[in-house]
């Protein structure tokens, strides 16, 4: 398996121009330079930056010209800092991973799908020369399963149009259930040698997103420790996630939860990067805000262990705030941990 040189060891920047208020306001005050500087000085290489097409396109597909000047920005404080950053597109016109954006329709819709072609090649004439600092990621979290095969040509032919302006980009796509690790298998074969695979991973989910407002069946009151047994896992997913989510079948009931559980977690996904000969790389990762820190701390330090022994890259969630958010007050007796974690200072 590759490395992802210099995309090892990130922070996304969630919320600043995607999931959020497409006002200039925000867009000049929740991300700012010394933002990318406190990322410098946590040692981190790069910086994955989530965007939304309403900050480029207009109703009718034309482009904002000031849209693309936080990218103009954002690729100069990379610079000056040293960073490294990837561009991931996290909702297109007709799709997004969350229906509650009420978009839909992209994946029956070649009208749709020639918009997304064209925004990404929009991107390449732009930025197709910063292939010093810069990735390209396709779109966010893909959900249904049965979008797999649309997907795969889609993607092929997105990558097909970005080389014509940026033959040597890297370009990073994932597959379905939200880029589940379990999708990676049926992925079409890398299009290229700068292809990457995605996944995200916030497994167990029960741990790290317990309380969740957004999820129907959780009891936003619910809260559980870290190192609990696989049998409590189990009770907690049944109770709180429901029959869809899997059980922990593989492990001793009585077992409190390690290493192992990682390490077969991510098994699959190691074995076709390396059959594929491709760079694998976890795009986000992250603990809600209300877990305790120190579980936390536990959660990112097991995780980041395997990734590090593995050669995964990898991208946090999230920077500030959207429930996840490391440098938020929740999280500070901690911070220094998770940073060396993620960073690979363990």
């Amino acid at each position: 398996m590759r490395k992802f040189d210099g995309y090892m060891y990130g922070i996304d920047f969630g919320g600043w121009l995607s999931q959020c208020e497409y006002k200039k306001e925000h867009y000049d005050t929740f991300i700012t330079a010394s933002d990318f500087k406190v990322v410098k000085d946590w040692g981190l290489d790069h910086i994955r930056i989530p965007v939304d097409y309403e900050l480029f396109e207009d109703n009718k597909g034309g482009y904002i010209e000031d849209g693309f000047k936080y990218i103009d920005f954002a690729i100069d404080e990379c610079r000056k800092n040293g960073l490294n950053m990837i561009l991931d597109l996290h909702k297109t016109f007709g799709y997004s991973f969350d229906e509650n954006h009420g978009e839909e329709g992209f994946f029956e819709n070649e009208d749709y799908q020639e918009r997304f072609y064209r925004l990404w090649e929009e991107f390449a004439k732009r930025y197709g020369k910063n292939t010093d600092c810069m990735c390209f990621e396709l779109l966010n979290e893909v959900t249904k399963k049965e979008y797999n095969d649309i997907w795969n040509e889609v993607a092929r032919k997105c990558v097909e149009r970005i080389r014509v302006y940026a033959p040597d980009m890297r370009i990073i796509f994932g597959g379905y259930f939200n880029n589940s690790i379990k999708a990676l298998k049926d992925l079409a074969m890398p299009f290229d040698d700068k292809v990457v695979y995605t996944f995200h991973c916030y497994e167990p989910l029960i741990f790290t997103h317990q309380g969740a407002y957004w999820i129907a069946t959780m009891d936003t009151s619910f809260r559980m420790p870290f190192e609990s047994k696989y049998k409590e896992y189990d009770e907690y997913i049944q109770a709180q996630l429901g029959e869809y989510f899997e059980k922990m079948v593989d492990f001793d009931p009585e077992s409190v939860i390690g290493i192992e559980y990682f390490e077969k977690l991510i098994e699959e996904a190691v074995r076709v990067a390396e059959e594929r000969n491709v760079p694998l790389y976890c795009g986000e990762f992250g603990v809600i805000d209300r877990a305790s820190c120190e579980d936390a701390l536990k959660w990112y330090q097991m995780i980041c262990k395997c990734f590090d022994k593995h050669g995964i890259a990898r991208s946090a969630w999230n920077y500030k705030l959207m429930d996840f958010g490391i440098t938020d007050d929740f999280m500070k007796p901690v911070v220094n941990s998770v940073i060396d974690a993620i960073a690979g200072r363990q």
